[in-house]
């Protein structure tokens, strides 16, 4: 491109401008969120969303419109102490500084822990091969954690409910723990940790699997609840897995109790 440039003198002279394209980067963005306010991870027209508020924010620092792609999405009300996201945009120069500009403009409730760079083809959720959630429950009234914990007034059994959350593990279908009408081209998934233990006043339960369904956790926490209260034997929970029936399995535990605390991907996937 050449342009005439008048020089005090008021002589004219000619500049040719060189316009570099930049290179478009891949990032991975690591995120925190206390869930209780929003709507869930997912953009929704008309209710306030995690993903709406952090693109806004990362707009503005960014100077540019930015969307993220996140491992996957939380329901209402439900947490999360680590989420992955990718973005696209040119070479960040200082990401100590972009993480920290991006913080200010984000409300109390939602952080960022990280940013890194990865393969150009790299995607938060398809490339991820585990997930990990936590399930919190008070056994008795605490006023500190009424919209982070599921509160409960008396101890289930917890020898019965490790036994039943035994039966989960493996690759198996689990369509009776599936929110009805989820359009999926598959309901198996493949559990590699599922248990309960108590810390001091709180049951805590985790669980691992390559995928999970819509609901699936608060589903299977609800039903193990059953088992633990002995609404539900190990061999009706049997016969729930095997029926693939939502209505037969136990109610959906409360998503206050729910946190996204892991998602794992293959170090070749991060570039250095």
């Amino acid at each position: 491109m050449i342009n005439k440039i008048i020089n005090p003198q008021g002589i004219y002279f000619s500049l040719k401008c060189t316009f570099v394209k930049k290179t478009i980067v891949r990032y991975f963005i690591e995120i925190a969120y206390n869930g209780t306010s929003y709507c869930g991870w997912q953009r929704q027209p008309n209710a306030l969303s995690v993903q709406q508020v952090l693109e806004e924010a990362m707009s503005v620092f960014l100077r540019t419109p930015i969307t993220v792609f996140a491992a996957g999405r939380t329901d209402a009300g439900v947490h999360a102490k680590q989420l992955f996201a990718h973005f696209d945009f040119p070479e960040l120069e200082n990401i100590s500084e972009t993480l920290y500009r991006i913080n200010a403009l984000l409300p109390s409730d939602i952080s960022v822990a990280s940013i890194s760079r990865v393969k150009e083809d790299a995607h938060a959720r398809f490339n991820a091969t585990a997930r990990s959630y936590e399930y919190h429950i008070q056994l008795s009234k605490n006023p500190f954690t009424t919209t982070l914990a599921h509160q409960i007034h008396k101890k289930p059994d917890l020898q019965l409910m490790n036994k039943a959350a035994s039966m989960l593990l493996g690759r198996q279908d689990f369509q009776c723990f599936s929110r009805s009408n989820t359009e999926v081209n598959t309901f198996f998934c493949d559990i590699t940790i599922a248990h309960w233990e108590l810390q001091a006043n709180t049951l805590l339960f985790s669980i691992t699997a390559d995928r999970f369904l819509r609901n699936m956790v608060r589903a299977i926490v609800g039903t193990l609840l059953d088992v633990g209260f002995e609404k539900t034997s190990l061999e009706e929970l049997s016969s729930i897995i095997n029926s693939k029936d939502r209505s037969n399995a136990g109610s959906s535990a409360p998503a206050r109790g729910l946190y996204l605390t892991k998602v794992s991907y293959p170090q070749d996937v991060f570039i250095s």
